[in-house]
């Protein structure tokens, strides 16, 4: 052995070690497929509150993370993934839900460092394959688990090793687990670190029975106790619990609501101008996803579209931040191009810049962690 060799330094102990990660960037897109316009104090919004966002695209297949820059600009990634809805965020981990998948990413970075300018990465760790079940929502229990609204299966469901899901809550309209999405369960809430609410379209039992009362159908149902708490609403999306009220979104009328789970009774908090899905909220401010038109459907059988008539407003594909105690918008993301629905909003506490880690390059691969 040559006595030139020099040794080896010792190996630390302690933190994982990571290999360097890729800069965010945008996925191979079509140039110019898409344009983002945040009003003037969206990203200073952003510094304030001390939050990123993540947001789904629905039909266009994106996850989007906003955040700052060093220079405090807004800036972001994108990534693809077929069908891309249901979106959960809990803790260094995000859940969600695609065509026919759950994926589970786990952030990388650990607290106080950061890696490409980053301080949150999410890898993907593992992938569930629901098969087709149109997942909606999805939410994370104060146990860890994972609840999903399985929408065609008109359930809300949670993963199972060994099979493509597992009922744990059915409306009790519902008579059978069969897929035809009977009553549009879309939108599941978590109170006191359990499901506790949901929405449905309609009260229905029929293959698609929903579609015939979208206007007025719809209800909020306490699942612990398997009761309305809410009726007469309009394709309602999102429920959310905070400050000791459930709000959802009646997207049918496009009005933000304000729901007392005892007394039944509601208020009407703020219109948003399109048809709105997706809802978080943080402080006084509630964050909400709105679509553009469908080109294959109209809002004429809906109330959204005298609501916005009556405004002289025309739908349009933005988020929105609203201010709670003044019930008026005061910050705004506008989408054009390609990108015209939106379909889930969350948001990231304490996060300055994210990045998601996609399939599209070769990131991927060079993300080796090690306990």
């Amino acid at each position: 052995m040559s006595k030139n060799r020099k040794k080896r330094p010792a190996q630390r102990s302690g933190a994982p070690k990571r290999m360097p990660l890729p800069p965010p960037g945008p996925a191979r897109m079509v140039p110019n497929e898409f344009a983002v316009s945040p009003s003037g104090d969206f990203a200073a919004w952003l510094a304030e509150t001390g939050v990123s966002l993540a947001l789904t695209t629905y039909h266009t297949g994106r996850l989007f993370c906003f955040g700052l820059d060093d220079s405090n600009q807004l800036t972001y990634s994108v990534r693809a993934f077929q069908r891309a809805m249901g979106l959960c965020v809990a803790g260094d981990e995000m859940w969600l839900g695609t065509a026919y998948q759950v994926w589970r990413f786990r952030n990388m970075v650990p607290p106080g460092r950061t890696a490409s300018g980053c301080d949150r990465v999410y890898a993907p760790r593992t992938c569930h394959v629901t098969g087709t079940v149109d997942i909606h929502d999805i939410v994370a229990e104060e146990s860890g688990r994972l609840v999903f609204a399985n929408t065609l299966f008109s359930c809300a469901a949670t993963l199972d090793e060994d099979y493509s899901f597992r009922e744990i809550w059915r409306p009790w309209w519902v008579t059978g687990l069969v897929a035809e999405d009977r009553c549009h369960l879309n939108g599941l809430c978590v109170r006191d670190g359990k499901v506790r609410y949901a929405t449905a379209v309609g009260m229905t039992d029929t293959m698609e029975g929903w579609r015939k009362g979208r206007a007025g159908g719809g209800v909020l149902v306490d699942t612990a106790e398997n009761r309305v708490v809410l009726d007469g609403l309009s394709m309602p999306h999102s429920p959310r619990w905070h400050d000791g009220k459930v709000w959802l979104i009646d997207s049918g009328t496009g009005w933000l609501v304000e729901a007392d789970p005892e007394s039944g009774e509601r208020r009407e908090v703020c219109f948003c101008p399109g048809f709105a899905r997706g809802l978080a909220i943080t402080g006084r401010y509630a964050v909400v996803g709105i679509s553009d038109q469908r080109v294959d459907r109209s809002f004429s059988d809906l109330g959204l579209e005298a609501n916005l008539g009556a405004r002289g407003l025309k739908p349009s594909c933005a988020v929105l931040v609203i201010d709670l105690d003044r019930g008026e918008i005061v910050h705004r993301l506008t989408f054009s191009g390609q990108i015209s629905e939106i379909y889930e909003v969350a948001l990231i506490p304490g996060a300055r810049r994210c990045n998601v880690i996609g399939f599209m390059n070769n990131e991927v691969e060079r993300i080796v962690v090690l306990p």
